[in-house]
């Protein structure tokens, strides 16, 4: 038999198992943080034609690894532990009633979806033992817990007490997706957050949840990756409505009772109904000076300016700021809650096109600590050309490293070397890639 060739290899770099995931959050450029598992493993391939005859070849043995359950992304089958009901902050926090005997306190949609976002802005890490500042374990239903404003740390087993059942076509913003599996309740459940629909078909949405390594947004496939059978929409017994627009705040247009039609109606290229109605919110809200010509139905950089002033107004920044408009937006637009828009100055002209590309707007807008409108534009104009893999959320205004690697990736497949592929867009830059 012939003596078998022994290969080392490089695991995948995105392994999504607690080990490596810890190792990449400490050391992100380090390679010694590999999965142990897969460090030195082996492939075997014996050339043994003459054991087992012409045509047959050894098989070949790798570090074993569960593979992704059918229409399951590789990484999306993460094991999410949770800890049991517990008072905040732990055992030195206030003892929590029966839940059974607990009072659902009151808090609006908007004021949900604002506490999820705290937690995915400051990256809170994935504990099912840790506590976060707010009193709040790390967990998936410890998030929950704190994004729903419960007096204590609930757990898959009791959240659906706090919450009644709706139907998936109910769904809302601030509304939960919950899989609660008893025969293998702390280990085997999950429960994420409603953002809202994706598009008018209602086969994807932005969940809001807490899992390794760390809190997170992202568009996620109804009702999940996994297991999506066996999550039940419920909504919060606490919810109160927003309060109807007061007399010194403009009510919006009749017009605005639409529900969000989703997010792709809007967006460079968009025409239609939705888009005029959008604008005719945002000037009732303070966003006037914003417009040359008024509301209409062609998305333009006027849309794009007067959504993000709005979403500025909120407090929000980063990707929660990019101008485009979510579900969240709209019902704040929609109902005349929220902040107006404070007193603006008509904005600059756009910067003059040229060669058929957006006007190229300086490499001072792309520096370390920028954040600007013309970083979004240029980070999904990279996802459009498929350059997008460093990207762990959407583009936002706020330039970064992600951004930097995503460019210098399409700057090398140009065939640009050394200073040339620094990551940083200069004229030719922007002029490729927006061509």
């Amino acid at each position: 038999m012939a003596t078998p060739v022994f290969e080392e290899f490089d695991p995948a770099s995105d392994c999504d198992c607690p080990g490596c995931a810890h190792w990449r959050s400490v050391l992100p450029f380090s390679r010694a943080g590999r999965h142990p598992a897969a460090r030195r493993a082996v492939i075997v391939a014996a050339a043994a034609s003459a054991a087992l005859g012409a045509g047959h070849v050894a098989p070949a043995f790798a570090a074993p690894q569960l593979p992704p359950g059918p229409g399951v992304s590789a990484g999306s089958e993460v094991v999410t532990p949770q800890g049991p009901r517990a008072r905040l902050h732990g055992r030195s926090g206030p003892p929590i009633e029966p839940a059974s005997e607990v009072k659902a306190p009151q808090t609006t949609r908007a004021e949900i979806i604002t506490r999820a976002k705290k937690w995915v802005d400051a990256k809170v890490p994935y504990s099912m033992e840790a506590y976060w500042s707010d009193g709040y374990r790390q967990d998936c239903s410890g998030y929950v817990s704190m994004a729903w404003g419960l007096p204590g740390n609930e757990w898959t087993g009791t959240l659906g007490q706090f919450g009644e059942r709706v139907s998936k076509e109910e769904l809302q913003p601030g509304d939960i997706l919950l899989f609660h599996n008893p025969q293998n309740p702390e280990r085997g459940s999950h429960v994420v957050i409603f953002g809202g629909w994706k598009d008018y078909t209602h086969t994807s949405y932005l969940a809001y949840e807490q899992r390794p390594p760390r809190a997170r947004r992202k568009d996620t496939p109804y009702a999940y990756w996994n297991q999506a059978n066996r999550y039940v929409p419920y909504r919060y017994k606490g919810l109160k409505e927003d309060a109807a627009a007061g007399p010194d705040k403009p009510k919006p247009p009749a017009a605005a009772a639409t529900p969000y039609p989703g997010a792709a109606y809007f967006g460079p290229g968009a025409n239609n109904k939705y888009v005029t109605q959008l604008g005719q919110m945002l000037v009732a809200r303070g966003a006037g000076p914003f417009y040359t010509l008024g509301p209409g139905p062609r998305w333009s950089d006027a849309d794009r300016r007067a959504t993000g002033a709005f979403q500025l107004a909120q407090g929000w920044r980063g990707a929660d700021a990019r101008g485009l408009p979510g579900p969240l937006t709209w019902e704040l637009l929609a109902s005349g809650e929220g902040k107006d828009i404070a007193a603006v100055e008509a904005p600059d002209p756009q910067v003059p096109s040229s060669h058929g590309v957006p006007g190229y707007p300086g490499r001072a807008v792309f520096r370390p600590g920028a954040s600007n409108p013309y970083v979004t534009q240029l980070g999904e104009q990279l996802v459009k050309k498929g350059f997008d893999k460093y990207y762990t959320d959407d583009p936002g205004p706020d330039w970064d490293e992600e951004d930097r690697r995503n460019v210098e990736d399409f700057q090398r497949s140009q065939g640009w070397r050394g200073g040339a592929a620094d990551g940083v867009p200069g004229p030719e830059t922007w002029r490729r890639l927006f061509s």
